[in-house]
Formats: C-alpha cells, structure tokens, sequence
C-alpha cells in the first residue's frame, strides 16, 4: 500500500464503508454507500485478520432488534474468500453480520472490495478504532500485527488510524502488562488510562487488584503507584536545603508527571527538571504537556 493511500485511507473510510451508527443501528441520511449484491448470509465467513476477538452479547442482540425492524442499513465490507469460491471473507462489519444471524436473516447487503490481508487488516483497525468497538488490549494487538505482519513503522500506523505516535507507542506498551491485567482491561474492569500507571509498578497485577477493589478513577491509581515507589530523601547536605513548600511542590509533580521532578530556585528565578528513562515515558510526558491523556 502506497503512502498516500496509507495517509487517506482513515478519512476515507466512511466513504468506503457507509456511516454507521453506535451499538444499535439507526436509520440515517449519512448513509451514501450502496450495496453491491445481497448475499446469502451462509456465504459470508469471518475474517483471519479481524483484530476484533470479543463480541458483546447484550450489544449484538439489541442490534438484532434493529435489525429484525429496519434491515440491515449499511453494507458488510467483504473481499472474496480465498479458499471457498463464490464465497467472501468479512473485512469490516462483522458485528452486523453476527447480528443479522440473531436476527434470522436469509441474506445481507455488501460491498465488494479487493484487498489484501494488510489492507484488510488496516481497514478494520481503523473501522473499529474509529468506531471505538476495540477494547485496548484488541486495538495494542492489531497494532503489533502491522508491525510484526506487514512491516508498518509506528509512525505509518500513527498516521493511518489518525492518531499521534506516542499514543501508538503507549497502546503497544500494554501488551507488557501480565495476562491477569489485560483480562481486566478487556472486561472493561480497568480503563487504559488506569494500565498506563501500572506499567512502572513491580507488581502490576496486585496494584491492578487494589485498583478495582476501591474504584479508584486513574488520578487516585497515579498516586497509589506513585506511593509505593522510593521517596526522594527529605534532607540535603548543609548548604543546600531545600524549603518544604519547594519540596512539597517537586513531590506534587512528580505524583502528577509519574516521573521524578527537582526544582532549583535563586530568589524569583529557577529551573525545573523532570528526568525520564526512556523515549515512552518522553511520549507519555507530552500527550500530558498537550492534554492528549
């Protein structure tokens, strides 16, 4: 796939799918794209490069009922099926199709794309990232397969989903975290804000625990991972003291960045330093600075 193809592809996706609406499908004047064909829904299969794993059942059968009322509005994107002909592989829609089903629906509409595993793979990254239908732990693994199966960078991947690299950057870090703590993430029991503070903890899995067992909202996790990391000592040689309010000032920094912070002040004047040991904590620093976290 070229790179101005890659560059469009994500504004170009409403144009190649349809607008689709949230969990329950409504009629819509957005909808523009036209079936090809009708398609016995028997015919259609999912796809091998679907980076989507889970399917919620309460969201798939109030879809059903909209269906069973209105059809099924927008196309299924599909390519046809390598090793069944006269058959198609599901690029994105999956969700409908699954609905379609529960609904007992003999025949689906779709649209007719050639695409290859990578750019099917990236148009459904991008549909349900867009759509918000990934949870973390999915959206991290479909980024790891276009760099590990088709040789994206993450800046190809970055642009393609029209997201920042450091946001790529600190989605793939999760995949770092043990099983336990993405089966949280992926039950909706821990948000990805939440993961992001767990990333530096010893002990990721039971700071996870306390963090559901209290409902803490992802500032009060900050804090808690923050208290259990080592203290800056209070005391400085003679001669170079700090005050307690400026102490107090680089320990309330430093809870907030996630990241050690000293201050050295000369009457009105002075600097501030924050250290960080890798380029993701960097990333992780400036989604903060511009209020992308």
């Amino acid at each position: 796939m070229t790179q101005a193809k890659k560059r469009g592809l994500g504004r170009g996706l409403a144009s190649l799918l349809g607008e689709e609406e949230s969990s329950t499908q409504t009629q819509s004047s957005q909808a523009s794209v036209r079936a090809d064909r009708q398609v016995p829904i028997e015919k259609l299969h999912p796809s091998r490069v679907q980076p989507r794993l889970r399917f919620d059942s309460d969201a798939l059968d109030s879809l059903a009922d909209s269906i069973r009322q209105q059809g099924v509005i927008q196309p299924i994107l599909v390519r046809n099926h390598d090793e069944k002909p006269g058959e198609y592989e599901i690029v994105a829609g999956e969700r409908r199709w699954r609905a379609a089903q529960r609904a007992r629906l003999h025949e689906v509409p779709v649209v007719l794309r050639a695409l290859s595993d990578s750019e099917a793979l990236e148009v459904a990254i991008v549909e349900n990232v867009q759509r918000q239908d990934l949870d973390p732990v999915e959206e991290a693994e479909g980024y790891q397969r276009l760099l590990r199966d088709f040789g994206h960078t993450q800046e190809d991947v970055a642009r393609l989903i029209g997201k920042s690299r450091s946001h790529v950057a600190n989605t793939l870090r999760l995949l770092s975290l043990p099983g336990e703590v993405k089966e949280m993430i992926s039950e909706g029991r821990l948000s990805a804000g939440h993961a992001r503070t767990l990333l530096s903890s010893d002990d990721p899995a039971a700071l996870a625990r306390e963090i559901v067992a209290k409902g803490l909202n992802v500032r009060q996790a900050e804090a808690l991972a923050q208290s259990g990391k080592p203290r800056r000592a209070r005391s400085q040689p003679a001669g170079g003291a700090k005050d307690p309010d400026t102490l107090r000032l680089e320990e309330s920094l430093s809870e907030s960045l996630g990241l050690k912070v000293s201050i050295e002040g000369r009457g009105e004047r002075g600097k501030l330093t924050i250290q960080y040991s890798s380029l993701e904590q960097l990333d992780s620093l400036l989604e903060k600075l511009n209020g992308e976290s």
